[in-house]
């Protein structure tokens, strides 16, 4: 492989900032289910994904605007800064108020909207083609090896642990050592020490690119209409992008939203269930990153994608019926492994279909996309009928019909794409 070396490189800097965003990311919702405030920070979710959807344009034109490396630098550097200084205000003042860690929360998200097509379209452009699969595997396995070490660092953090016998993650354990509960301004310090890592990190990555990639000149506006022209003229292509992201949608408002109130109020757990379910998709997922190329081996991308997505269908049915812990953990291993291999899929088609010059557009339109369902469903489920008891269950239930119609219209659509 031409480029090892920087391709190590990146994806060591995208582990390290990925563990603390991943313990982040899972405190955070705790903390306001733990506080009853689960109705606000679905609200304050919402807002921040109406603002992901405008933002998710811009940040494909600058993807492709300028250097990739550049680009994963700046954004580095600027969100380590702003939650550096958030967290520092915690230590001084001993708390943080909601705004400030709803704050938090949301500049991770906006980073993962320019943070992801940055890295796809880097890798597009330092690698062979005959490499493609491999390397968005490996994409996936680094990330999701991440995740799984957050999970369980997530696990211990955001309750603590006690020296005497109890549960974690619902199962009975005695604990012969003690940790105490970080704060939420000391999970967002540690998220803001990783990102300078990674900008140390990526400043020494020296690389050869496969071809020359022009950049588009012009204005804003004229490079979203190229994304959008090009889409136009593959309409099957479009059809694809749009549908084959929906497990992608259920999983974040199933992980973000929904999960800690199923937790809490439909199974009546502790956190560490909830931090433990975000560990368990995670080995789901790094399964996929290790394996999803064997098991469909005999399939093309396409039908090994519609048959993931009716294996989440499934899923998110058998979370409305089911009132159990292990059923939890089932559901997020194998929708981890759905996701994930979803996602080695479809990037590996993408990255074969699609001009590596236009890879960051075309990416953000499917992601805006993406976002515009999110909004729907997490304004939906933010409703005091779906808050009440335990009847977030109803939840799974409207994501599962909606799975099985994106799953229907892949079918429909498959026969006029190219594998």
């Amino acid at each position: 492989m031409t480029n090892r070396r920087p391709l190590f490189l990146l994806f060591t800097a995208n582990a390290i900032s990925g563990f603390a965003q991943g313990i982040s990311l899972l405190a955070i919702p705790w903390y306001f289910a733990k506080t009853q405030q689960s109705g606000l920070f679905t609200i304050a979710y919402g807002c921040i994904t109406i603002l992901i959807l405008f933002f998710g344009l811009y940040a494909g034109t600058l993807v492709d605007k300028f250097s990739r490396k550049k680009n994963f630098m700046g954004i580095n550097l600027l969100c380590g800064i702003i939650i550096f200084s958030i967290s520092l205000w915690g230590y001084i003042n001993h708390s943080l108020p909601n705004i400030f860690i709803i704050g938090v929360f949301g500049i991770t998200l906006l980073n993962f909207n320019i943070h992801y097509p940055t890295l796809y379209a880097f890798v597009h452009e330092i690698t062979e083609p005959h490499q493609y699969q491999k390397v968005n595997s490996w994409i996936e396995i680094v990330g999701q090896s991440t995740s799984v070490l957050s999970g369980a660092l997530a696990a211990l953090l955001i309750e603590g642990v006690s020296n005497s016998s109890g549960k974690i993650a619902g199962i009975p354990i005695h604990i012969p050592f003690e940790i105490k509960r970080w704060e939420i301004w000391e999970i967002c310090m540690a998220d803001a020490a990783t990102y300078f890592v990674a900008v140390a990190l990526i400043a020494f990555i020296k690389y050869v690119k496969i071809k020359d990639i022009p950049l588009e000149a012009g204005s804003i506006l004229k490079r979203i209409k190229t994304g959008f022209s090009y889409l136009k003229n593959h309409p099957a292509l479009l059809v694809f992008g749009l549908f084959s992201y929906s497990v992608f949608a259920t999983l974040l408002v199933s992980i973000h939203s929904l999960l800690p109130i199923y937790v809490e109020r439909h199974l009546n757990e502790e956190g560490s269930v909830f931090a433990a379910a975000d560990l368990v998709y995670a080995m789901g997922a790094l399964c996929a990153g290790l394996f999803v190329s064997k098991v469909f081996k005999k399939s093309n991308s396409i039908k090994s994608i519609i048959i993931l997505t009716l294996l989440a269908t499934i899923l998110f049915m058998w979370m409305y019926f089911a009132k159990s812990v292990i059923v939890l953990y089932v559901f997020c291993l194998l929708l981890g492994f759905s996701n994930a291999g979803i996602r080695v899929l479809r990037l590996t088609y993408f990255f074969n279909h699609i001009p590596n010059e236009l890879m960051g557009r075309v990416n953000s339109i499917f992601n805006m996309a993406n976002v515009f369902i999110r909004i729907v469903f997490i304004f939906l489920f933010s409703l005091p009928f779906f808050t009440f008891g335990n009847q977030v269950i109803w939840a799974f239930f409207i994501m599962s019909i909606f799975l099985g119609v994106s799953a229907f219209i892949l079918v429909v659509n498959r026969k006029k794409l190219i594998d």
